[in-house]
């Protein structure tokens, strides 16, 4: 497990990078953490770290962004998502099975259905920009 210390956006963009290199071959991140955590500048990280040139942003309303790359980076929003059939219908075992990248925010919703290996991202807002970043499951961070 690695507790890392964030001082702003750019570090917390910087850590996701740096996972990005576990996720080469695909795999599942799941993300806890408050609104306006940090969840999504993580991701902005791990699509860059990915290789991915599509604009991040929140998958609030559209459930999945799609970011492309050498490596796909699905990006889903499971605030709106507690059962299997709604992960069937947004397409998520399918973004998994084809090997792309999966980023899940609001993983707590879905806790039930996560299969490991499954690298965790617990994201805890100190105040401010400082942000406590826990990762587990991932061997370089």
């Amino acid at each position: 497990m690695g507790v890392h210390l964030s001082h702003c956006k750019e570090d917390t963009e910087a850590l996701g990078a740096r996972l990005a290199q576990e996720l080469r071959g695909g795999g599942l991140v799941a993300f806890t953490g408050g609104l306006g955590a940090g969840k999504t500048a993580f991701c902005g990280g791990l699509a860059r770290g990915l290789g991915c040139a599509d604009p991040v942003s929140s998958p609030t309303f559209s459930i999945v962004n799609v970011y492309r790359g050498p490596v796909p980076l699905a990006h889903f929003d499971m605030y709106r998502i507690h059962s299997e059939e709604d992960l069937y219908a947004c397409s998520f075992y399918d973004y998994l099975d084809a090997g792309a990248a999966v980023a899940v925010e609001w993983s707590e919703n879905i806790e039930d259905f996560i299969e490991e290996p499954c690298i965790r991202v617990s994201i805890e807002n100190l105040g401010g920009d400082e942000r406590k970043i826990t990762v587990t499951g991932a061997e370089s961070l």
